[in-house]
């Protein structure tokens, strides 16, 4: 059983190496712009959001929403799973869904957030919080032990998990010091009293939606990197210094944000 797990194994790998080799001069011969019209002749159900060549001659990347596959010149063959640079010791296709999953910091409304500053401030975070979801209320104590920092907090209350959170949203961002009004809500449970005014809460929820941010927290990085879910500030502090560290494994609230 072993051995025939082996070689069927052997053939697939040595049928992928064929097929590269094959389809390099063909490659070479089809623009990526064409070979994108033919995957949506092809495939008219597929959303291809880009095609582009790949560090492998002969093999293209076809980008569909935030997954990425690999095609041959004619789009009849595909290769799902992760391309690596060996000598380099680089995960190409990990490094290609960072870049797409990023989020461009300057497009952000940041008037429509809670702004705080921390030490210097000289460093930027966004934050995506719902007042109500206990992974936003288990970062915030974190993030307060973050120090030079300004911090952007968008509230974007999931109302589907949390009936309430957006009238808290609302409370918090119409109280005379919204930052400290915050703090006191997250970290102390103090509520505010209940008040309205003219509010970004339903454009923030929006802009979530836009930005496929599905759950909360989510914290977003000056050059765009985002990390969903709670951390502690040792990790975030790691997070923020090392561009090519890999965020934690999400700790977050999700779900529709309608």
């Amino acid at each position: 059983m072993n051995r025939n797990k082996r070689q069927f194994s052997s053939r697939g790998f040595l049928f992928a190496v064929m097929l590269v080799i094959a389809g390099h001069s063909l490659a070479a011969e089809v623009p990526a712009s064409a070979l994108a019209s033919r995957l949506k002749e092809l495939y008219p159900g597929t959303q291809v959001t880009s095609v582009g060549e790949s560090a492998l001659p002969g093999l293209f990347e076809v980008v569909m929403g935030r997954n990425i596959a690999y095609t041959n010149a004619d789009g009849h063959y595909f290769l799902f799973g992760h391309l690596f640079d060996m000598p380099a010791q680089r995960d190409l296709t990990a490094e290609r869904k960072d870049q797409l999953e990023r989020i461009d910091f300057g497009a952000l409304p940041l008037t429509d957030a809670i702004k705080i500053v921390r030490g210097n401030g000289s460093r930027v975070l966004a934050v995506f919080s719902d007042p109500d979801c206990p992974y936003c209320k288990r970062l915030e104590p974190e993030l307060a032990k973050v120090n030079d920092v300004t911090i952007y907090t968008f509230l974007m209350p999931l109302a589907q998990l949390h009936p309430n959170a957006r009238a808290n949203a609302i409370s918090v961002w119409c109280a005379t010091d919204r930052a400290k009004a915050w703090g006191l809500f997250m970290l102390h449970g103090q509520t505010t009293a209940s008040r309205a005014c003219a509010n970004p809460v339903d454009r923030n929820v929006a802009l979530g939606e836009r930005l496929q941010i599905n759950g909360t927290p989510t914290l977003i990085a000056a050059d765009g990197r985002v990390m969903p879910g709670a951390a502690s500030a040792e990790q975030i502090e790691a997070w923020l210094a090392n561009p090519r560290a890999p965020p934690p494994p999400p700790q977050a609230d999700a779900g529709a944000v309608r």
